[in-house]
């Protein structure tokens, strides 16, 4: 049975590392190694890693000016962090032996490493930070004055409109993480029921299906963040601002 919350796996003075944090640390440690690698290999005849580097932020980058516009050197950085890092915990999790691999205690199986999207501890984080950065940004971009103007009036109607706004900011929130969080932990829990009955071949139907939830919930969560972002760093009225 897999647990709906992340287990402790060891302590640093008294603050507890779970089996999911030990995956964001894979997966931090990957991308990073990918771009030291990716960047000390640049050339002007780019080989094969590099080919498929460029095409997939060149995608990435086009995309985002179809629905930023100016904005997109500000926000694309923000778009793609999210995708990758999503995207590469999604697989992570699927790798043999993550959430397999572990130890007893209290008659509890307790897994090493353990998805970090299937932790919902992570995906708030990931929601938070998305929320957080989008406000910063739109205060940055539109100014004080147009960012308050979006909540708050002395028209009793915009007023009220403003405050739905506000309540949606936190709904948007709880959605990205919830879910993120429930695509990711739902198809653990299947993976390792089928996994428990039958061990070869059925379950690689399975597999193929989570690593297309991956993709697709990674590339939700950084369009919806990248499009909240070019929303919200528009001044009411729908001009462009610099």
């Amino acid at each position: 049975m897999v647990s709906l919350v992340a287990e402790p796996i060891f302590k640093i003075g008294s603050f507890p590392i779970t089996n999911s944090m030990l995956d964001v640390a894979i997966v931090d440690a990957l991308l990073l190694l990918l771009t030291f690698f990716v960047n000390k290999k640049l050339s002007k005849i780019p080989n094969m890693l590099q080919n498929a580097v460029e095409a997939i932020i060149e995608t990435l980058q086009e995309l985002t000016e179809s629905v930023a516009g100016n904005r997109t050197t500000k926000i694309f950085p923000w778009f793609i962090t999210f995708f990758l890092f999503i995207l590469v915990a999604n697989l992570t999790g699927l790798i043999p032996g993550v959430g397999t691999i572990g130890f007893h205690e209290k008659k509890d199986f307790i897994p090493l490493i353990r998805g970090a999207n299937s932790d919902l501890n992570v995906t708030l984080a990931l929601a938070l930070i998305s929320a957080v950065a989008t406000h910063i940004l739109a205060v940055r971009t539109i100014g004080v004055k147009h960012y308050l103007g979006r909540y708050f009036s002395l028209n009793p109607i915009n007023l009220f409109i403003g405050l739905l706004e506000l309540i949606g900011e936190i709904t948007k929130v709880i959605s990205l993480s919830f879910r993120l969080f429930g695509n990711i932990f739902a198809g653990e829990v299947v993976l390792a029921t089928v996994s428990s009955i039958f061990a070869f071949l059925f379950p690689l139907p399975f597999l193929m299906l989570e690593f297309i939830v991956g993709f697709v919930q990674a590339l939700v969560f950084s369009m919806l963040t990248m499009v909240f972002m070019a929303v919200l760093s528009t001044p009411h009225g729908g001009g462009e601002h610099e």
